[in-house]
This record gives C-alpha cells, structure tokens and sequence, in this order.
C-alpha cells in the first residue's frame, strides 16, 4: 500500500468552456526570455493545436488534469492561499522535490516570472509547475512579469509533454494584484502564446474572481 488517497472527481460550482484559436507562436521560460523564432512544440512532438479555455469555480486541487499551477513565492517552500493548500494537499514528496530545487538551480529561489515543475505527489495530476508572480504595485508596471508566469508555465507544460493545464489567479491574492487587470493579463496571455497545450483551465476560488475572468473570455 503506497498510502496514497483515492483520487476525487473535480469538483467545480460553476464552469464555462471556450475554444480560442492561437494567434502568435512565442513562448518564455522566465522572464523577459523569449524563444529564437522556431515554432513551439509540445514535449511528446505533439502539433500545436486551438486551445479549449475553460473558466471553473472550484478548488484547484481537485483538478484531474496533467499539471496545476502553483502560485508559490520565491522561497519554494510553502506559503500561503493556493501555495498552502498544494503542499498540505499533494504531502511531502512537493517540498522534498522543491528543496532540492532549491539546492540546484535556484540557491536564491526562483525568480518572479520563472516556472519550474515538481511532482504533484498525492494530486490528482501528474505534474505541479510552480511560478512565482510579481505583487502589485500601484508606482510600477509589472504587467510583463504577470505574463511571463503563463507563458513560462505553459513552456514548462509543454516540456512536459502536459495536454491539459489548470491556473489559479496569479498574483490576485496575497500579492494584492487588482483581480480585473490580472484577468485581462491572464486570458490574454493564454490566448497569444503559442503551445501544444489543448486544455487550460482557469480554477477560481470565489465567484467574483470566477465572474471577473469570464467577463474576459
């Protein structure tokens, strides 16, 4: 017996779905990176693809998809909202894998911007891809930080050979960044970035956040 929970099925309050047709074929793994030109192609050689969008309600560890997103700050470590509830949730064998990030290559911790994948130990998916987001700040733009977070997290995705993504809403809870503007740079991003992703799901947690996102489809 591997101790292990039985997986649940997704529980979701409130879910749309939308299919967006891919418009440039650039991608980056951290930020201010950007890829030399040649098109984008998922890790198992798949063929870039439309992308089905999908808006959920619901609790992003209960997402049975190939890869969830963390929302982690620098450390690795642990934190708090989605950042605590992926390591209470998926157990050790996260932490343990992010300590040794930690060692090796990220001594300092992963820059905002940057992603960077682990187990998803007891989660119902395979893969989590951790990626630190910027925090709002009122005097600076940081816009391009934000992005950064999808789009390097969907290169990891497709490192990964990974079909399906789930996102919470980076950087709109403890990093205070105004849910309206992190909707716009979220759906945006997703919707211009070129991957061999065929699924992502946008999980939010309350149902302003849910219907602020949407209004953005």
């Amino acid at each position: 017996m591997s101790g292990r929970p039985a997986r649940t099925t997704p529980s979701a309050l409130l879910c749309e779905r939308l299919v967006i047709p891919r418009r440039r074929r650039v991608i980056a793994v951290s930020s201010g990176e950007e890829s030399n030109g040649a098109p984008p192609t998922r890790g198992d050689g798949g063929e870039l693809t439309s992308v089905d969008i999908e808006f959920v309600q619901g609790d992003i560890t209960d997402q049975q998809v190939d890869a969830v997103v963390n929302a982690a700050n620098s450390s690795l470590l642990g934190g708090s909202g989605v950042d605590s509830a992926i390591h209470r949730r998926g157990g050790p064998e996260i932490l343990a894998e992010c300590r040794r990030l930690r060692t090796d290559p990220y001594p300092r911790g992963l820059p905002a911007g940057a992603a960077v994948a682990t187990t998803a130990g007891w989660l119902p998916a395979r893969w989590v891809i951790h990626t630190v987001g910027p925090v709002w700040s009122p005097h600076e733009d940081r816009s391009a930080l934000l992005a950064s977070c999808y789009r390097a997290s969907l290169r990891v995705a497709d490192e990964l050979g990974a079909a399906t993504v789930a996102f919470p809403a980076v950087s709109a809870g403890a990093y205070r960044w105004p849910v309206e503007h992190a909707a716009r740079v979220a759906v945006e991003t997703v919707r211009a970035s070129g991957t061999g992703v065929t699924l992502v799901r946008f999980v939010l947690f309350d149902d302003v956040t849910y219907r602020t996102f949407l209004a953005h489809s």
